[in-house]
């Protein structure tokens, strides 16, 4: 079966007013670009995961009964590589992101990923932390893991606003970089 997409770019936070679905967009479209591959945004809000809602635990291998899970599983596997696109909250990742990892556990063993954070500082700690649990469950990661700066005033805006085009011009080689290497790591 094909699929019509190579990579999947999670946008990690379901908040109302989140801006990751608009930067998962904007580093989608770079990957297309500079990867000549293609690229699909999952909106975990869109994905409709409960919470720790498999009665299994999926390291155990056991079917998956909700269909939520099904289609995140059908999804992961699909892809050739994942890019998380995450919000730095309090020093950590948002919990939804954590919950749709924890989902799954055969689908991400090997698989090459890419770490893409973005808060007032960057968000590195959250990168670092995301690392870690990727890393463990035997992700392929990226050296790079581009942390993008985003002015205070817009998050204290806490309107979802974000023009990623103007608001990371600066970032914007290091990500296209950080996607070159992930391709890399699929080829």
């Amino acid at each position: 079966m094909t699929h019509a997409y190579d990579y999947l770019v999670v946008a990690g936070s379901t908040r109302p007013t989140r801006r990751s679905p608009a930067i998962a967009k904007w580093v989608a479209d770079l990957g297309e670009e500079v990867c000549g591959a293609r690229f699909r945004v999952v909106d975990l809000r869109e994905l409709e995961l409960g919470h720790d809602d498999e009665p299994d635990i999926p390291a155990g291998g056991a079917a998956y009964v909700s269909p939520a899970t099904q289609r995140w599983s059908d999804l992961v596997s699909a892809a050739k590589g994942v890019v998380f696109v995450t919000p730095q909250y309090n020093w950590g990742y948002p919990a939804p992101l954590k919950n749709a990892i924890d989902h799954l556990y055969r689908e991400w063993k090997a698989k090459p990923a890419l770490i893409v954070s973005y808060g007032s500082q960057g968000g590195d700690k959250c990168a670092a932390q995301l690392r870690e649990v990727l890393g463990g469950m035997g992700l392929s990661l990226t050296g790079a893991s581009p942390g993008l700066r985003l002015a205070r005033a817009r998050i204290e805006a806490n309107d979802g606003a974000v023009e990623p085009d103007v608001d990371f011009d600066a970032h914007r080689d290091e990500v296209r970089a950080a996607l070159r290497e992930l391709a890399a790591l699929v080829a």
